[in-house]
C-alpha cells in the first residue's frame, strides 16, 4: 500500500509530504483547491505522461516520491525479484524526475528505470478509478483479471499461459525450419551432387603433390633415360676410352712410384675407381626399371586434370579438396538432423495445441460460470448505489476460430446497460463520468476478497449522487477499506465522514502566484470539515451539530 508522496515544484505545490494510512483516506477541499494535482503527481511516479508545463514556476525540475509497502511473496515482490530490483525490507521507493528542457527520468529503488516499467508496476500496486478514459475499469484487461481473481482461476490463467508460449516457442522453432524450403531443398539437392562429385573423385590426403611429381617424372622420361644411359657410356664403355680405364691407369702409375707421400692419393683413386663401379651399376639398374609410359602419363595427366577441375569449379585450391569433402558432409548430416527436428516439432506442436485447448476449454467453462455469479453481485451493488435500473454483464465473446491467445479462446469484456430495455454495451461507450464511477466502486466492493491491488483511488467517484446514495457510497467505500487501502478524493459530507484518515487541500497565496497545501486533520478539525462541507463557508451550532453527528454515526 502506499505509505508516503513526496511533492517538491509540482504544478502548485512547492514542496509537500503526506504519510497515508491503511483502511479509508478521504482528500477534500474547497472546489478549485487542485485536489486531483496530488493524484497527478502520484500517477508521473506510476508511469504517466510528463509535461513540462506542471513544473512550478521559478523551478527548474519537478520531482515526485512514491513509497509503497508491498507484501513478500506477492506479484509487485516477484515483479522487483525478476529483475534484481528487491531493496532491503519490505518497501519500495519510485521516483519521477521531470525538467524544463523536456527530459523524464524515472527510479525504482534508485535503479533508473523506463517509464514503461514504471507503468507496468504500478499496475501492480494501485489502480486508480477517475472519471477519465485512462482508468483501467476501461481495459479489458483489468476485465478478465477481476473475473479470474473472483473465480479462483489465477493459478490456471496463468498455467495456460506457460503452454502458450511453449506452443509459440515451438511453432517459432518450426517455422524456421520450415520456411524458404524450395530454396533448402535446392541447396540439399545440390550439396547431394557435389558429395557424389568428390565421392567419385576420391582424392586421397597428398595424392595432388604425388601425382604433379609423377606425372613430372613421366613427362621427361624419354629425356631422361637418353642422359643416364649417356652418363653409363661415359663411366663405362667397350674401349678403353671411359673414365673407369682412366682411373685406374692413373691409380697403376702412382702406385709403381716408391714415396709415401703418394699412397694416400693413390688410395683415394682406388677408392673412386670402386664408386664409379657401384654408380655404373646403380645407374644401369635405373635404366633397366624406367621405361617410357605414355599409358601411364595420359592416366597421371587426366587424374590431374579431374583434380583442378573439381578445384577451378569451388575456387579452392586443389589441397583443399578434402576439407571441402568434410564440410559438404557436415551440411547433409545437419539437412538430415533438420528433417529429424521438424518430425520432432510438428508432433511436439499437436500435443501442445492439444493441451492448450483442453486447458482454455476447462478455463473457458469456469469463467462462465464465475461471470454468472459476479453479474448478479456487481448488479445488487449497483441498485444499492442509486442505479437500479443497470444491469451488469459479462461478455465473454470466443475470438476467431483456429485462433490462440495467451488468455484463453475468449474476450472477455463488461457490459452495462443503465435503463430498462437498453441493450448493454461498453463501460465508455454507455456509463457517464458518475456513473462509470459507482460501477468501479461496484466491482470493487464485490471483488475486494479476491482482487490482488492493495491499493485503490477513486477519484470524485460520487460525483452526480446525494442523499441516501451518497451514505451507500460512503459506506461502501468504508467496507471496502477493510480489505484494500482506500484513497477517495470527494465534494460530499456523508463520504468523508467514512474515512479512517482525512486529508484537506487548501489554496493560498504568494508573491509569485497561488500555492495548495495538504494536511491532516484531528478529529475536531473534521468534524468542521464536514460541517462545511454541509452548509457552506458560514458554520452554525446546527451544522456543526449535524457534522458531528454524521462522523460519530459513520465511525461506530
Amino acid at each position: 500500500m502506499l505509505k508516503h508522496l513526496t511533492i517538491s515544484n509540482f504544478a502548485l505545490v512547492h514542496q509537500l509530504d503526506l504519510s497515508f494510512s491503511s483502511a479509508m483516506t478521504v482528500v477534500t477541499g474547497e472546489t478549485g483547491a487542485g485536489k486531483s494535482i496530488m493524484l497527478d503527481a502520484l500517477g508521473l511516479t506510476l508511469g504517466d505522461r510528463a509535461d513540462t508545463n506542471l513544473i512550478a514556476a521559478g523551478a527548474e525540475k519537478a520531482e515526485i516520491h512514491s513509497i509503497f509497502e508491498i507484501d513478500a511473496p506477492g506479484l509487485a515482490a516477484d515483479w522487483l525479484s525478476e529483475r534484481d530490483l528487491v531493496d532491503d525490507g519490505n518497501a519500495v521507493i519510485l521516483r519521477r524526475i521531470i525538467t524544463r528542457d523536456g527530459r523524464s527520468r524515472g527510479f525504482i529503488n534508485g535503479v533508473p528505470t523506463t517509464v514503461g516499467d514504471l507503468k507496468t508496476f504500478g499496475d501492480l500496486l494501485i489502480d486508480i478509478h477517475t472519471q477519465h478514459e485512462h482508468q483501467s475499469l476501461l481495459k479489458r484487461e483489468t476485465h478478465r483479471r477481476l473475473l479470474d481473481e473472483y473465480g479462483n482461476l489465477v493459478e490456471k490463467a496463468a498455467e495456460l499461459q506457460q503452454v502458450f508460449a511453449k506452443y509459440r516457442t515451438c511453432a517459432s522453432k518450426l517455422e524456421q525450419l520450415t520456411s524458404g524450403n524450395e530454396e533448402q531443398s535446392a541447396r540439399q539437392q545440390l550439396l547431394a551432387y557435389q558429395a557424389e562429385e568428390l565421392a567419385e573423385l576420391d582424392l586421397q590426403s597428398a595424392e595432388t603433390a604425388l601425382l604433379e611429381q609423377e606425372q613430372k617424372q613421366l613427362a621427361n622420361a624419354e629425356n631422361t633415360l637418353q642422359q643416364c644411359q649417356q652418363a653409363i657410356t661415359l663411366c663405362k664403355s667397350e674401349d678403353d676410352d671411359n673414365l673407369l680405364s682412366w682411373v685406374s691407369k692413373a691409380a697403376n702409375l702412382l702406385s709403381r712410384i716408391d714415396d709415401d707421400q703418394l699412397a694416400p692419393i693413390v688410395e683415394l683413386l682406388s677408392s673412386s675407381r670402386i664408386q664409379i663401379e657401384e654408380a655404373t651399376i646403380d645407374l644401369e639398374h635405373y635404366v633397366q626399371n624406367h621405361d617410357v609410359d605414355p599409358a601411364r602419363l595420359q592416366f597421371v595427366e587426366t587424374r590431374l586434370g579431374d583434380i583442378y577441375e573439381i578445384a577451378r569449379k569451388h575456387r579452392i585450391d586443389p589441397s583443399d579438396i578434402p576439407d571441402l569433402v568434410k564440410k559438404i558432409n557436415t551440411e547433409l548430416a545437419a539437412f538430415a538432423d533438420m528433417g529429424s527436428n521438424i518430425d520432432h516439432l510438428s508432433t511436439d506442436l499437436v500435443s501442445l495445441k492439444n493441451d492448450y485447448q483442453k486447458l482454455a476449454t476447462k478455463l473457458g467453462k469456469a469463467r462462465r460460470k464465475a461471470a454468472v455469479t459476479l453479474e448478479t453481485q456487481v448488479s445488487e451493488k449497483l441498485v444499492e448505489l442509486g442505479m437500479a435500473g443497470a444491469t451488469f454483464q459479462i461478455s465473454l465473446a470466443p475470438i476467431a476460430a483456429g485462433h490462440l491467445s495467451a488468455n484463453g479462446l475468449e474476450e472477455i469484456e463488461f457490459l452495462i446497460s443503465t435503463n430498462p430495455g437498453q441493450k448493454p454495451g461498453s463501460l465508455n461507450k454507455i456509463a457517464s463520468g458518475g456513473e462509470l464511477s459507482r460501477i468501479s466502486l461496484a466491482i470493487q466492493v464485490v471483488t475486494a476478497h479476491t482482487s490482488r491491488v492493495p491499493t485503490l483511488v477513486f477519484d470524485e467517484v460520487d460525483v452526480g449522487i446525494g442523499g441516501a446514495v451518497a451514505e451507500v457510497v460512503g459506506a461502501l467505500l468504508r467496507e471496502l477499506g477493510q480489505q484494500a487501502q482506500i484513497i477517495c478524493v470527494t465534494h460530499l459530507p456523508q463520504v468523508a465522514a467514512q474515512g479512517h484518515q482525512h486529508l484537506k487541500v487548501t489554496k493560498g497565496s504568494k508573491k509569485n502566484g497561488a500555492i495548495i497545501s495538504v494536511a491532516p486533520l484531528s478529529e475536531t478539525e473534521k468534524v468542521e470539515e464536514i460541517a462545511r462541507m454541509l452548509g457552506g463557508i458560514e458554520m452554525t451550532d446546527q451544522s456543526l451539530a449535524h457534522a458531528e453527528e454524521m462522523f460519530t454515526t459513520a465511525q461506530k
